[in-house]
This record gives C-alpha cells, structure tokens and sequence, in this order.
C-alpha cells in the first residue's frame, strides 16, 4: 500500500479547483487550503484517514512539471456509476477524453474503466472492479 502519491503541477489554483471536483467522487476531501500551502502541496484524503493521500504540488526543484509518459494514477471506485461521474466531471472541467468508461476485459473481466488526462495532461484511471482478487495472471 502507499502512503501517498504526488503529481507536479503548474497551475496549484486551476489544479485544486479540478481535484477538489473529481476526487469528491471517490469521498477524498482536500486537507489544505489554499491560501495555507506548504512545501509538501495540497494533499486529498477520506475523512478521518491521514493516509493514504492524493498530493499535488510544484516540484520542489523550482522547475515546471511535467507528465511522465507511462504514467497514471488510478483511483478505485465503489461502482460503475462512480466511474461514469467521475470521468464526466473531470471532462467537464477540462480534461481530455483516453477512454470512455466501459469494460476493459484484457485486464480482467470484471475491470470496468475510464481514462482521461487532468488539465495539465496527467493521465487518469477511475476503475470498479466486482471483485479485489488477483487479475488474470497474477
């Protein structure tokens, strides 16, 4: 299990704004406000629960962020329905369209997902699976 996962980012106000809409679909609420950011960004978690967390933040090196190609963040749902809406809602303020929400059973059979990339081109997974087993071939 992690601890945290940490994206950089460019634009922390527009960026917030985005994860503050989205990630209410999966019950994370954001522990930070704006206005009070320190050196470890903005950070999302499920109430009550100080780990694990969704962090967003400007590199630390000073430089832009970028977005690593190969790389996702997935977020499990508790259903398809949540996976439609979340897809929705982050294309609804601003992110681009990878995959609209469907079975992607070369995955496993039961891994229903939508991609999309954030605002700033970070590629995401929201995924509901009817099971936590083990995927075909694991």
């Amino acid at each position: 299990m992690f601890a945290h996962v940490q994206i950089g980012v460019n634009d922390l106000a527009t960026m917030c704004r985005f994860y503050d809409e989205v990630l209410a679909h999966f019950g994370l609420r954001r522990a930070i406000d704006l206005q009070h950011v320190g050196p470890a960004g903005i950070y999302w978690r499920l109430p009550g629960r100080r780990w694990p967390q969704f962090v967003i933040g400007t590199p630390f090196n000073g430089e832009a962020a970028s977005c690593g190609n190969g790389s996702q963040v997935s977020f499990l749902a508790p259903s398809r329905d949540v996976v439609d809406a979340a897809w929705k809602t982050a294309l609804a303020n601003g992110a681009v369209d990878q995959g609209a929400p469907g079975l992607r059973p070369r995955y496993a059979l039961d891994f229903y997902a939508a991609y999309c990339l954030d605002p700033e081109g970070h590629k995401l997974c929201f995924v509901h699976t009817l099971a936590q087993r083990p995927a075909r071939g694991s």
